[in-house]
């Protein structure tokens, strides 16, 4: 069967390695003339690894990944402990595979080249897809520089802005969250070997937190600092903005967070506008599916967007497995069958974001500290719900 897949991020290409694999012949449309060194860092828990694993390409990513010791949650200025989840070696063994840091671009690069290894020509560059026609047939797509493309299965993985959900479903509502972002990837070799363990710091205060954690096999340091902001009037989604502003949002915090704050460059301070995401009632047409954010964006307190596209990635290339058949109908069974396996535990993941947001800006020392208390006696289930789940071998119904 051959498969079109609009977008060439995580989920496109890993849904492009999953579907080759299985045997499927695909092609990539993606919007930029090339892939560029652009991007934060990205979190990876076992079940993004496991996936990775059984494509044979997690020996590759290790030499540019970070395997954290620990998620630490920290008060945002004085640094206490309020919340320790542990990783590394023990977090392998128990769920089979590992907790990666990695910053995007170096996994791009690693599934684009692995697929044009495997499938060479399988990317076309500068090619955004703007809209699709499917048939009982076939299912074509209109490109940006107006070509058209035919296959029997589209997939829209073109990210939050999609063109193929938006005419599947129209224009899907979106909530502003009231938060900016500010978002950087700093160089660390100018840091002193003692500046951070290797861990997951969150600090923590009202309405605001700051994540930093290593990329790049210790060669980067990713933060991420959240402030609510609800005068915010830019309607861009980016904007550039004054360091100064930067340096008020996290003024007497933790001598990290100074450290980070003062290295980010002057001309480098960008603030993304947090936007939440209602889940989607309906995924799938005839010959057509969303996958990734395109499907069910989330906000990033979980750090599982990326993590989700992959497991959409195998999920979707079981369900088609053995479909040699390209008719319409058989087609389409199949893509409803992804979607109902997929839909509940992507839900749950918005859910599970929006309410972590909450937790991390909550008022007062003393709240903070009975918060993150009563999450480590009632961690269990909470902590399993990522890591246990295996996207290769998890039954389907």
């Amino acid at each position: 069967m051959k498969v079109l897949i609009a977008g060439g991020g995580i989920g496109g290409l890993t849904a492009a390695l999953c579907l080759h694999e299985a045997g499927h012949d695909v092609r990539v449309f993606e919007r930029a003339p090339k892939f560029e060194d652009e991007g934060a860092g990205i979190q990876l828990a076992a079940n993004a690894t496991k996936v990775l694993d059984a494509l044979d390409l997690l020996s590759k990513l290790s030499d540019l990944a970070v395997e954290p010791e620990s998620i630490d949650v920290r008060e945002f200025d004085t640094g206490d402990l309020l919340y320790q989840s542990r990783l590394g070696a023990a977090y392998r063994q128990k769920y089979r595979a590992p907790y990666f840091h990695l910053h995007r671009s170096d996994l791009i690069e690693t599934l684009a080249t692995e697929l044009l290894v495997r499938a060479p020509g399988s990317i076309q560059f500068g090619a955004a897809v703007t809209k699709y026609s499917e048939t009982e047939k076939n299912v074509s797509v209109q490109l940006e520089n107006g070509t058209t493309e035919c296959g029997d299965c589209l997939v829209g993985a073109d990210g939050i802005r999609s063109a193929v959900r938006t005419q599947m479903r129209g224009k899907t509502p979106i909530q502003w969250t009231g938060n900016v972002a500010w978002r950087g990837v700093l160089d660390a070799t100018e840091l002193a070997d003692d500046f951070m363990e290797k861990v997951v710091t969150n600090f923590v205060a009202y309405k605001k937190h700051m994540v930093v954690y290593y990329v790049r096999a210790q060669k980067a340091i990713n933060f991420v600092g959240v402030v609510e902001n609800r005068d915010w009037r830019n309607d861009s989604w980016v904007q550039k903005s004054p360091h100064k502003e930067l340096m008020a949002d996290f003024s007497g915090w933790n001598e990290t967070v100074q450290t980070v704050v003062n290295l980010t460059p002057v001309d480098q301070c960008y603030r993304w506008a947090l936007h939440d995401y209602q889940p989607l009632d309906r995924w799938c047409s005839k010959r057509v599916t969303l996958l990734g954010d395109a499907a069910h964006a989330s906000l990033p307190f979980l750090a599982s967007g990326a993590a989700m596209a992959i497991e959409d990635a195998r999920i979707l290339q079981r369900v088609l497995e053995g479909h040699e058949t390209t008719t319409a109908t058989r087609l389409h069974l199949a893509l409803v069958k992804y979607q109902r396996n997929r839909m509940s535990r992507t839900a749950s993941v918005q859910k599970r974001s929006r309410n972590v947001g909450q937790l991390y800006h909550l008022p007062g020392r003393l709240l903070r500290r009975a918060a993150f208390k009563a999450l480590g006696t009632r961690t269990g289930k909470n902590e399993h719900f990522l890591p246990q789940y295996d996207a290769n071998i998890i039954p389907l119904v």
